[in-house]
């Protein structure tokens, strides 16, 4: 009989990788001989990183306990639908390559915010530097440790506060000390754990649903059982004519020519802990080559943390099937209104050993993104607030030593708030949702800036206030055919590129704006190696929407 404890090989591995990741941070954090970390190489890994670390790390960075444990719930209850967020970040990571990155490597910046205060003013790079700060303190570093501690609280029976702090203190004893260097080179170990014990935990859910027929026949017994689970295009109304509640979440073919954009593009654009690893390429070819090869891992992402969801549905849905796990699941069984407790649920029929592999790759997830999230957060206050504000004059030695108090900082407040979210369901829609709610003004800040030179310092400043105005708009008071939360961003997008571009011309009367940035066709010349590549990803992603349409 399966039991949902750990054994001995379980906690073997999991120690062993622990023990992996603090020695190697550590190792690579340590103070070269003759040479004290300044600035760039604590917060940009001295730019050395080459192509496959920038790829790894980028996926290391965005797949949390956000994805694993809530994209699994919400296939428990939307099904592969939610995996549009990662195929069409894989497209997203294209454009981005070629398009904006360019711009970012040539004007040599450390933040996102700086980039603001270089075509437009330091009093818009605050107003943002203050807005991402509060985003990854209050909302991104407080879901990721809530749902960590979700996860080890129900596979392990660790209190929730504890399991926060344990995540905690694994993150900080190796990214406060070593910075971006520490991060990036051991999310290249923490990767390889999180689609290694991901696959895992599919393969085990599959096989189990085939009753040991293997994954193959399990995923087509799955397809046969939940058949309106494999949809990429989730229709208005169900088949009885009755509104599909999961349209709200995921509006139809909106989805992919709609508001996703506009959260694809912000996140993987102008996202600080996202951006900063490319920021940190030995050359602008190396980052290109980095960023197509998250790409291609993008498209495999679903395997690991959709599939197991709707597996998880159709287990529990299937009578003969419980009856043959029998008291192996003694962990409560998720439910619609508890999809979040799916992949912890999942774990416990993993058998000894690989359920060590698998706890190690969710807490490589956490820890990876945890992580990254605490060395941008430094990277920003120090760059854009300390040195800018604070102490101009401010050596590397106490930069550095700013950033870390920073991230410590950060830490504290998170561990503090992460408790309060317990309860949520769904997290990876309600984070999606309210990061929404501010995205689409920064994203329109950042657009017109790169592409379109008569944008003004005042219209920009104008387009953020307003957009936090019209999402609010738009959330409270009901209008028409904009319930979908997805709708209301793209028109929120829509609405404040229309006031700056008016207030830009009011201003400018039509001509150019003298931080405008001149825009040539070599800047945005790939290679053929980047250029076949990225049309390889389209076809994938064709074929793929085709299929599950």
């Amino acid at each position: 009989m399966m039991t949902t404890g750990f054994g001995f090989w379980d906690y073997f591995v999991f120690i062993a990788y622990a023990i992996l990741i603090l020695g190697v941070g550590l190792w690579v954090s340590r103070d070269k001989k003759g040479h004290e970390k300044n600035a760039e190489d604590y917060f940009l890994a001295s730019k050395s990183l080459p192509w496959w670390a920038i790829g790894a790390s980028l996926i290391a960075a965005n797949i949390s306990a956000e994805q694993f444990i809530g994209m699994s719930g919400s296939g428990f209850v939307l099904g592969l639908a939610i995996a549009s967020y990662e195929w069409m970040a894989a497209l997203t990571l294209i454009i981005v390559a070629k398009y904006f990155l360019p711009i970012f490597i040539e004007k040599g910046i450390y933040t996102i915010p700086e980039f603001i205060e270089k075509r437009y003013s330091s009093n818009l790079k605050t107003i943002l530097a203050i807005f991402w700060l509060a985003l990854y303190v209050f909302i991104n570093l407080t879901s990721v440790l809530y749902l960590g501690g979700l996860a080890i609280e129900t596979i392990m029976g660790v209190d929730m506060v504890y399991a926060i702090i344990g995540l905690a203190l694994f993150a900080a004893a190796y990214s406060l000390y070593g910075g971006l260097s520490a991060v990036a080179w051991t999310d290249v170990i923490q990767v390889v754990f999180l689609v290694l014990g991901g696959l895992v935990t599919t393969y085990i859910a599959l096989n189990t649903v085939s009753d040991g027929g293997g994954a193959m026949a399990g995923f087509s017994k799955v397809m046969e059982a939940a058949p309106d689970k494999f949809h990429m295009v989730i229709e208005k109304f169900n088949t009885d004519g009755s509104d599909n509640a999961n349209y709200l979440n995921l509006p139809g073919i909106w989805v992919i020519v709609g508001g996703l954009w506009v959260a694809n593009l912000y996140y993987w654009g102008f996202n600080q802990y996202i951006i900063q690893r490319t920021l940190a390429a030995k050359s602008l070819k190396e980052s290109q080559k980095g960023i197509l090869f998250a790409a291609f891992l993008k498209l495999i992402i679903p395997l690991v943390v959709v599939i197991p969801g709707i597996a998880a549905y159709v287990m529990i849905n299937d009578p003969e099937i419980m009856a043959r796990l029998g008291e192996a699941g003694q962990f409560k069984i998720p439910s619609s209104e508890q999809a979040d407790r799916a992949y912890p649920w999942l774990l416990q029929f993993l058998p000894t050993g690989l359920k060590g592999v698998a706890f190690a790759a969710l807490a490589a997830a956490i820890v990876s993104s945890l992580a990254s999230m605490l060395n941008s957060t430094s990277t920003i206050f120090t760059m854009d607030i300390y040195r800018e504000y604070i102490n101009k004059n401010a050596d590397d030695k106490t930069t550095v030593k700013v950033g870390r108090i920073t991230a410590a900082v950060a830490l504290v407040i998170a561990v503090l708030i992460a408790p309060m979210l317990d309860g949520l369901d769904q997290a990876f829609q309600y984070i999606q949702e309210y990061t929404g709610m501010v995205s689409p003004g920064i994203l329109a800040v950042f657009l017109l800036g790169l592409f379109w030179k008569k944008t003004t310092n005042n219209a920009a400043i104008w387009g953020v206030l307003a957009s936090l105005a019209i999402a609010l708009f738009f959330k409270f008071v009901p209008i028409q055919g904009m319930e979908p939360w997805m709708h209301q961003m793209g028109m929120t997008f829509i609405l404040t590129s229309l006031i700056i571009i008016v207030i830009s011309y009011m201003e400018g009367k039509g001509t150019d704006n003298s931080k405008g940035i001149p825009l040539t066709k070599d800047l945005f010349k790939t290679s053929p190696g980047f250029n076949i590549g990225s049309f390889v990803v389209m076809i994938i992603m064709v074929i793929l929407y085709t299929i599950f349409w």
